[in-house]
């Protein structure tokens, strides 16, 4: 295992993690940015979450009233004959950050349309830090960073609802 290698890389190799497990929600501006980068399409299709409670979301009623459909499934990402993300590749991610859907750029992070919660999101593999490591660091993220990118999310999910064109996406982390 190289030392330079990113955690995500490293936790990929070693158990279920956010690129593999969930399913991955995608705005129609998402769709855009990996259509443009990509060039691919079919890449996505409209399904129902696993958990019939995930659709109870009434700490954030943006979120609940917009990323699903009356017959309650929402936009996600496909997944490989193996359960991995499309665009899960050995190292990674494959797609640019610019290109990477808006709630895995935001991964840690738990949000609602009010702004971010105290606490990361479980699942997260700490184990994995190397001594002296913090997540957040490690990942290259931090709440400044990342509230762009959660502003973004929203504006394109009441956006998408209302039929009104979003705004381009932040730029990538440097």
């Amino acid at each position: 295992m190289s030392q330079d290698e990113h955690l995500c890389a490293r936790c990929a190799r070693h158990q279920l993690t956010c690129c593999q497990t969930p399913q991955v929600y995608v705005t129609l501006g998402d769709v855009r940015r990996i259509e443009a980068e990509t060039g691919q399409t079919g890449f996505c299709e409209f399904r129902l979450p696993p958990d019939p409670g995930y659709t109870d979301q009434d700490d954030d009623p943006i979120w609940r009233d917009n990323a699903f459909q009356p017959d309650g499934t929402r936009r996600v990402l496909n997944k490989q004959s193996n359960g991995d993300c499309t665009f899960l590749g050995p190292t990674g991610c494959v797609l640019s950050t610019s290109a990477r859907p808006l709630v895995c750029r935001l991964y840690p992070f738990d949000y609602t349309a009010d702004g971010f919660r105290d606490e990361v999101v479980p699942g997260c593999p700490l184990e994995l830090l190397r001594p002296g490591q913090e997540l957040l660091p490690t990942l290259g993220m931090s709440r400044e960073l990342a509230e762009p990118w959660r502003q973004q999310l929203y504006v394109e999910l009441l956006a998408e609802r209302t039929g009104a064109t979003a705004k381009p996406s932040p730029a990538p982390l440097p």
